[in-house]
């Protein structure tokens, strides 16, 4: 589900960031809908997998989606929300804190990830001033979200089968004079510097040219330009952001846990597309015993890239 954030020093173009794993429809994130086992590949297919990353992306990138909540242009402060695609609610709850007298409509294929938000909630003390809704957005009829001041959708829109009908969908769905923030990813986060592993320099850039190869036929919609699609269904887009995001996680242990997540997902992307040597050098990173685990690097960042889009309803 989800998710985006700037870096403080971004150039004005992202639940986290709907960082690796938000759920709109049903597609789980990195957009397959199978799994491809493997003896290292770990829970990161799993709903608790899922989840875990979405909890590891809304606190590593925390303070960038902050920036991001700041930065929308929704002049009155907007009373009832509506996160698509919220995961286990980084962007709900980033809201929350941003608008503290509105209301937010959480709504998420999974019903694990919608119960792991109600507890948050709870936990929060926000519990009354969040509802939660299952659906896959996929579905002809969509349910009833109300009139929203304000749709957020993070990491969810590309994971549509016809992002289009989708946001004509959210279109009729807005009260007049309604936001629309679309924030949407370049690709999986970067972890590793580029003459890691020392056996197998530029391996994770490898991964993600390979990923991508995987992405182009079965996500086709990822890094799409929103602006003109916001545009053919109706909204007037009023701004547009690139987000630069880059953080030294050297000494945290959050950034260590989300770079494993993140790349046991990738891995299962790209086993088809990376030669043997390769593979068995990202598995050695992922083996949370050796010597080699990338929870025993102390040279790891996040680095990423995501653009968010506000586009306007007509009064």
């Amino acid at each position: 589900m989800a998710h985006a954030h700037p870096h403080p020093h971004s150039s004005g173009r992202q639940d986290g960031l709907g960082g690796p794993g938000s759920h709109a429809g049903h597609r789980p994130h990195g957009g397959h809908t199978h799994s491809h086992a493997h003896a290292h590949s770990g829970s990161g297919d799993s709903v608790e997998g899922q989840a875990e990353i979405l909890d590891l992306d809304a606190e590593v990138l925390a303070e960038h989606l902050a920036d991001v909540t700041r930065w929308l242009p929704t002049g009155t402060p907007p009373r009832r929300i509506v996160d698509l695609g919220c995961g286990t609610g980084a962007g709900t709850f980033a809201l929350l804190d941003r608008f503290p007298e509105a209301y937010v409509t959480a709504v998420d294929s999974s019903a694990a990830h919608l119960q792991r938000l109600r507890e948050k909630a709870c936990a929060r003390g926000v519990g009354d001033r969040v509802r939660t809704v299952q659906a896959d957005l996929d579905a002809a009829v969509w349910p009833e979200l109300g009139a929203p001041d304000l749709v957020w959708a993070s990491a969810s829109m590309h994971h549509m089968a016809d992002p289009d009908r989708a946001l004509r969908a959210v279109h009729d769905a807005l009260a007049p004079g309604g936001l629309f923030a679309v924030l949407e990813l370049a690709g999986f986060p970067r972890f590793l510097p580029e003459n890691a592993p020392e056996e197998r320099p530029g391996l994770e850039e490898r991964c993600h040219a390979a990923s991508e190869r995987y992405h182009v036929e079965h996500v086709p919609h990822r890094g799409a330009d929103w602006g003109p699609k916001l545009v053919a269904a109706g909204f007037a887009v009023e701004a547009e952001r690139a987000l630069t995001v880059n953080i030294e996680g050297s000494r945290d242990a959050a950034v260590g846990a989300y770079a494993l997540g993140s790349l046991r997902r990738l891995r299962g992307t790209v086993e088809e597309g990376l030669p043997a040597e390769d593979l068995a050098a990202l598995d050695r990173l992922l083996d949370t015993d050796s010597p080699h685990s990338v929870l025993r690097r102390d040279d790891l960042e996040v680095r990423t890239e995501r653009t968010v889009w506000a586009a306007r309803r007509g009064a």
